[in-house]
């Protein structure tokens, strides 16, 4: 039991945190999950902060070996922070550094505090970005708070103990909403988890549980609507559904998605954020729907830098993610690199009376899947974004390639949803006009693909692909 004593006593003070911060949870007349922190004034959340940086500096410091050899060749040590402006002395923490520590010291690297024995969860990222996975694994008390966050998350944007909740979703490694599902239980509501079915089987499952609210990718609750137009079924009119809540891909604050989504479903659509790597959500939107995501701020500080200057931007311009989790002991993430593309605004932009800080148009994209095409940036996020407001266009991919090994090309693949057909002829060089048009004049050649040709994804979608040869890409 002693050699476990430093990580009891970590937990221990994670409770001592929020003891400082818990109040008599919410009644189902409030909008908010913790009203006290959800609401509290600036001053006294940075205080919070601060508090909970220093606590964790200290714990990853004292246990982890991959932070103490990262702060140690830093000259930096957790008695050092003094403000919040003393952060900036912690050095950046990579996706490549975490990798390799796997690598040399498999599975789960220098990284984690504890041992695999003090674990009751294990989970791994989807694969997509990185030569291999990130593995990560949690104690009881990180499951408890993974939970939590979500919480936040889904009683801002109106899950209540009334609800049935659909998860529509399959029940594997990758993390995905399985904090979700215990988030819901944790608020009442009852829990319908959709993993090991074929997309009809969800839709008859959905009408015949009277589901109140489905959770899933944005790409497979358009898939799900497509599909049960096949069946002759209409969700708007033939489901309870009147929330939808999106997360695993940036479409799920694209205007144009959720409107089409929004109509399909006849229910609102909100935009969620999480990581593999924090274990949860660090971003939702409420019910006011205000066109971008709330940061949990009483759980994280989420810096947005230039990503090549390092330095860091101020609200209302594109910038790097860079994020510090204070609830995970077995893992801690202390300005953690995320390459993500976000804009920071202030609470203010929100009517809701929350005074965290958000995203405007959540998550928008990593900054590392722009692609360089004849001079010119091509983001997948802005490609999607126009090609959404064509509802003739039922499923669509970004190709690649390289003509005669000379000039790069980009062609747009696109199925037609039936009864469409008619439109090729003026949407195509419609396409084309619009898309050159926001992208200085590119040209984008538009094929058009046999219905059913091309994949459709229940988790993160990837419709980016990209054949050029490796050695030159975005030369």
């Amino acid at each position: 039991m002693a050699a476990h004593w430093p990580y009891v006593y970590a937990t221990q003070l994670w409770f001592l945190c929020n003891v400082f911060e818990r109040q008599e949870k919410c009644m189902a007349d409030s909008e908010y999950w913790n009203p006290k922190n959800e609401t509290m004034p600036r001053s006294k959340l940075q205080a919070l902060q601060l508090l909970k940086l220093r606590r964790m500096c200290e714990w990853a410091y004292a246990s982890s070996p991959f932070h103490r050899q990262r702060f140690d060749s830093a000259n930096f040590h957790p008695e050092r922070l003094k403000t919040l402006d003393d952060l900036r002395r912690i050095p950046f923490m990579t996706r490549e550094e975490w990798m390799d520590s796997q690598v040399r010291q498999p599975l789960f690297g220098d990284l984690p505090t504890t041992g695999q024995h003090n674990a009751i969860r294990y989970h791994l990222t989807s694969g997509t970005t990185g030569r291999t996975p990130i593995r990560v694994l949690d104690s009881t008390k990180d499951w408890n708070w993974i939970s939590e966050m979500w919480c936040y998350g889904f009683w801002a944007f109106g899950v209540r103990p009334g609800d049935t909740v659909y998860f529509a979703f399959g029940y594997g490694s990758f993390i995905g909403f399985w904090g979700a599902h215990y988030c819901c239980e944790k608020i009442g509501a009852l829990v319908i988890p959709g993993g090991a079915q074929t997309t009809e089987g969800r839709i008859k499952q959905i009408i015949e549980m009277g589901a109140t609210t489905v959770c899933s990718t944005p790409t497979y609750a358009l898939h799900l609507w497509q599909k049960a137009q096949e069946m002759g079924i209409d969700l708007a009119k033939e489901s309870n559904v009147n929330k939808v809540i999106l997360s695993g891909e940036p479409a799920g604050s694209i205007p144009a998605v959720k409107q089409q989504l929004e109509k399909a479903w006849g229910a609102k659509c909100g935009d969620s954020a999480g990581m593999t790597e924090l274990g949860t959500i660090m971003i939702f939107e409420c019910s006011h729907q205000p066109g971008g995501t709330h940061i949990i701020e009483d759980h994280y500080i989420e810096e947005v830098i230039n990503p090549h200057t390092d330095e860091p931007v101020g609200y209302g311009e594109l910038g790097e993610r860079v994020v510090t989790s204070f609830g995970r002991g077995f893992i801690p993430v202390i300005r953690y690199r995320t390459k993500d593309m976000v804009m920071k605004v202030p609470a203010s932009t929100c009517s809701c009376g929350r005074t965290w800080d958000l995203y405007d148009g959540g998550i928008r994209g990593r900054w590392d899947d722009m692609k360089l095409i004849r001079g010119t940036n091509v983001y997948p996020r802005a490609v999607e974004a126009l090609i959404r407001e064509y509802a003739a266009i039922d499923e669509f991919q970004i190709y690649i390639w390289r003509k005669d090994d000379i000039q790069d090309e980009i062609t747009i693949k696109v199925e037609l949803a039936p009864g469409h057909e008619a439109d090729w002829g003026t949407l195509q060089p419609d396409l084309i006009k619009n898309l050159g048009a926001a992208h200085e004049g590119l040209r984008f050649n538009i094929e058009l693909m046999d219905r059913g040709t091309l994949p459709r994804f229940e988790l993160k979608a990837k419709r980016l692909v990209d054949v050029r040869p490796i050695a030159r890409y975005n030369q």
